[in-house]
C-alpha cells in the first residue's frame, strides 16, 4: 500500500514539509498549490528534490470551480487548465484533483455539467493527465459522492475518475454501500480524514477540525474496508486541514500521520483477514489487567513530604527498592512509587518538570508483544538496568518522554525488588486505579490520542467540556479494550484554568493538589467526614479507587448518599462519584 500525505497536512516551507514527509516513511506525497506558490524555486527543483527523498508525487491540487460555469468563464477555466497541465508536466505528477464547483452562480443543468467535464477529460487524455473529480460536502450542485459518480460515468472517458474523499462522504452522514456499482478503475484517489462530530458548517468544519484517522470519531474502518473490499490498490493519501496541525512543528505531525495510515491498515486487516491488500499486520495487542501503578519523579525532600500526604490519604509505606532509593506506598489494589534516585532517568525527568508524573505501569498478558507493536509503529522503548535477582521491566517512551512500564501476569515485582515491610494491612475493599487524568498542553493532546490508539489499541468517548471557575477543560477519554484502564486526557484554552496553570508551571503534567478538603467513603449508610487541608504541588492526575463494598448496595438500591459531579472532582475537590449502571462504581477520588 503507497502511503502518501498532502503538504497542507503540515507545517513549514515546501521543502521543509517534503524533508519531514520522506523521514516518516511515506512514499508518496500530493503537492498543494499555495504551497508551490510560496515556494521560490522552480517546480522542476520541486521534482528532483522529491525524486532524491524518494517520495513519488502522487496528486497535484486543487483545481477549483470549473463544470457549469458562463461560457465566457468556461473559456477562460481551458485556458488555466492547459496552464495548470504544463506545470504539472514539469513538476513530474500526473494525476489532477478536480473539486465540484462551489459558485452560487454556477449552472445546476447537469447535462452542461457532463459537457463541460467532457472537454475538459478530453484535453487531459491528450495531455496523458488523469482527474479524479470530487464532490465536495459544500459543492453547490454535486455534494455527495454519487452525484460525481453520475457526472463521471456519462461522461465515459479513461481520463476522468472519482477521488473518494472520507471527510467529504461521512461528513454528510453518506456511506460506501452502493460503491460496488462503480468499476474500481474509475477510482482515481482516495484521500483520508478524521474529524470529531460537530454541529458546525460543513466548510469550517473541514478546514479547521480535520485529523488523522483514529484521533477522531467519524466511521473510518468501514470507509477503508469497503474501498480495499472493492478492490481499489492505489495511495491511501492524508489531507488534513487542522490549525493546530499547520502550527507543530511538522516532524512529529508527519510521523502520527503516517502511524495514523499503518492503524487504519491493521483495523482493515482485521475486517478483511484474508484479503490480497499490502496491509499493515503488527503483533497482536495483549490481554490488560488493569493499571498496576504510577510513579512520581521527586527529590528526597519531596519525596518525604509526598509520602505523608499519601499517608494522610490512607496508603502505607509497604516497602523500599532493594538497590535504589525508592519507596513503594499502597492502599487496598492501589499502588504509588516514589522515585527519588539520584542521576536516574526519574531524576531527569524531575529536573525538567518538578514533582511529577514520571510513569504508569500496566499488567499485560504478553508484554514482549506490546513492545513490538511499539517499535514497528516508530515509538521508542525503554530497558533501565536491574540488579542482582531484580525483574526488568520494559518500557515504552510516551509523547511527553516518561514511561509507560509492561509488567506480565503473574510478574511477583513487588516481592523480588522491594524489601516488604511486615505488619502492613492491606484493605482488599480498594480494588486499584481507576482512572487517571492527565493535563498537558492544547497541541500535544492529539499526539496521545495516536499514542494510545496505534500501540495499545484503546478507543475513544466524546469530548466533554467541564466548567473550572476560570475557563472551561475540555476532557477526552481513552480507554483499554477491557475498561479496566481509562485515562482522561484534559487540556484547556485558557491560561487561568488550574489545569493550564499546572501545565505551564511544570513544563507538561505535572501532580498537583490546591489545599482543598477531602472526603474519604465509609461503610454505605454512615456520613463523610471532612479531613484537614492537603497541600501539595503539581496537579493533572486524579486516582480514583473502587470500593468493592458499594457494589452490593449499588445494585440493591441501598445507598442513598447524593453523588458529586466529575466537573468537582476535576476542579480538584476529593469526592465520591457514581455512575449509574456501571459497576463497580468510582467511590473515592484523589486528585
Amino acid at each position: 500500500m503507497l502511503r502518501s500525505i498532502a503538504t497542507v497536512s503540515i507545517s513549514g516551507t515546501l521543502p521543509e514539509k517534503l524533508h519531514a514527509i520522506a523521514a516518516a516513511g511515506y512514499q508518496g506525497v500530493e503537492i498543494f498549490e499555495n504551497d508551490l506558490l510560496y515556494y521560490t524555486g522552480t517546480p522542476a527543483e520541486i521534482r528532483q528534490l522529491a525524486a532524491d527523498l524518494g517520495l513519488k508525487i502522487t496528486l497535484f491540487q486543487p483545481f477549483r470551480d470549473f463544470e457549469g460555469a458562463s461560457r465566457a468563464q468556461f473559456a477562460a477555466n481551458m485556458a488555466r487548465a492547459r496552464r495548470k497541465f504544463a506545470l504539472m508536466h514539469e513538476l513530474g505528477c500526473e494525476t489532477l484533483l478536480l473539486c465540484s464547483n462551489v459558485q452560487p452562480d454556477c449552472s445546476a443543468d447537469s447535462e452542461l455539467q457532463v459537457a463541460d467535464l467532457r472537454a475538459l477529460a478530453t484535453l487531459a487524455e491528450e495531455e496523458g493527465i488523469a482527474i479524479g473529480y470530487e464532490a465536495l460536502a459544500w459543492g453547490t450542485h454535486v455534494n455527495r459522492w454519487q452525484q460525481a459518480w453520475e457526472r463521471v460515468r456519462r461522461v465515459d472517458s479513461p481520463a476522468l475518475g472519482l477521488v473518494l474523499d472520507s471527510f467529504h462522504i461521512l461528513a454528510r452522514g453518506d456511506t460506501l454501500d452502493a460503491l460496488p456499482s462503480v468499476p474500481v478503475e474509475k477510482i482515481t484517489f482516495v484521500q483520508l480524514a478524521d474529524a470529531p462530530y460537530m454541529k458546525m458548517d460543513l466548510l469550517e468544519w473541514s478546514r479547521h477540525f480535520r485529523c488523522f484517522p483514529g484521533q477522531g470519531e467519524l466511521p473510518l474502518e468501514a470507509f477503508a474496508e469497503q474501498i480495499t473490499r472493492c478492490g481499489y490498490r492505489g495511495p491511501w493519501s492524508l489531507e488534513i486541514f487542522n490549525d493546530g496541525f499547520r502550527a507543530s512543528p511538522n516532524g512529529a505531525t508527519a510521523k502520527d500521520g503516517y502511524r495514523s495510515l499503518l492503524w487504519l491498515e491493521e483495523q482493515t486487516r482485521r475486517r478483511l483477514p484474508t484479503c490480497d491488500a499490502d496491509l499493515f499486520s503488527p503483533p497482536p495487542l495483549p490481554v490488560y489487567q488493569g493499571l498496576e501503578f504510577i510513579e512520581f519523579a521527586a527529590s528526597a525532600a519531596e519525596a518525604q513530604r509526598l509520602g505523608q500526604h499519601l499517608q494522610a490519604l490512607g496508603f502505607q509505606h509497604e516497602g523500599s527498592h532493594r538497590s535504589r532509593q525508592v519507596t513503594l506506598w499502597r492502599n487496598g489494589g492501589a499502588r504509588i512509587v516514589i522515585n527519588h534516585q539520584p542521576h536516574s532517568w526519574a531524576d531527569h525527568f524531575y529536573q525538567r518538570h518538578g514533582v511529577s508524573l514520571c510513569a504508569m505501569a500496566l499488567r499485560v498478558e504478553h508484554s514482549a508483544s506490546l513492545v513490538a507493536r511499539a517499535r514497528a509503529l516508530g515509538y521508542a522503548t525503554w530497558q533501565g538496568d536491574a540488579g542482582p535477582n531484580e525483574t526488568p521491566i520494559p518500557a515504552i517512551c510516551a509523547p511527553d518522554g516518561s514511561l509507560i512500564y509492561l509488567i506480565d501476569a503473574g510478574e511477583a515485582i513487588y516481592e523480588r525488588d522491594f524489601h516488604l515491610r511486615d505488619g502492613v494491612t492491606v484493605r482488599e475493599d480498594y480494588l486499584g486505579i481507576d482512572h487517571l487524568a492527565l493535563g498537558m498542553e492544547a497541541d500535544s493532546r492529539d499526539n496521545w490520542v495516536m499514542f494510545f490508539r496505534t500501540v495499545f489499541g484503546f478507543s475513544l468517548e466524546h469530548e466533554q467540556t467541564l466548567p473550572d471557575p476560570y475557563g472551561l477543560v475540555r476532557s477526552l477519554a481513552v480507554r483499554s479494550p477491557q475498561g479496566d484502564i481509562r485515562l482522561a486526557l484534559n487540556i484547556s484554552q485558557s491560561r487561568a484554568t488550574q489545569i493550564a496553570r499546572s501545565v505551564a508551571c511544570y513544563q507538561g503534567r505535572g501532580c498537583s493538589m490546591p489545599p482543598l478538603p477531602a472526603a474519604i467513603c465509609r461503610p454505605p449508610a454512615t456520613s463523610l467526614p471532612r479531613l484537614p487541608a492537603i497541600r501539595c504541588r503539581s496537579r493533572p492526575i486524579i486516582m480514583t479507587i473502587c470500593w468493592r463494598a458499594l457494589a452490593a448496595s449499588w445494585t440493591s438500591g441501598s445507598f442513598s448518599a447524593s453523588s458529586s459531579s466529575m466537573t468537582a472532582i476535576r476542579r480538584g475537590e476529593i469526592s465520591c462519584t457514581f455512575t449509574p449502571g456501571r459497576l463497580p462504581p468510582a467511590a473515592f477520588s484523589l486528585s
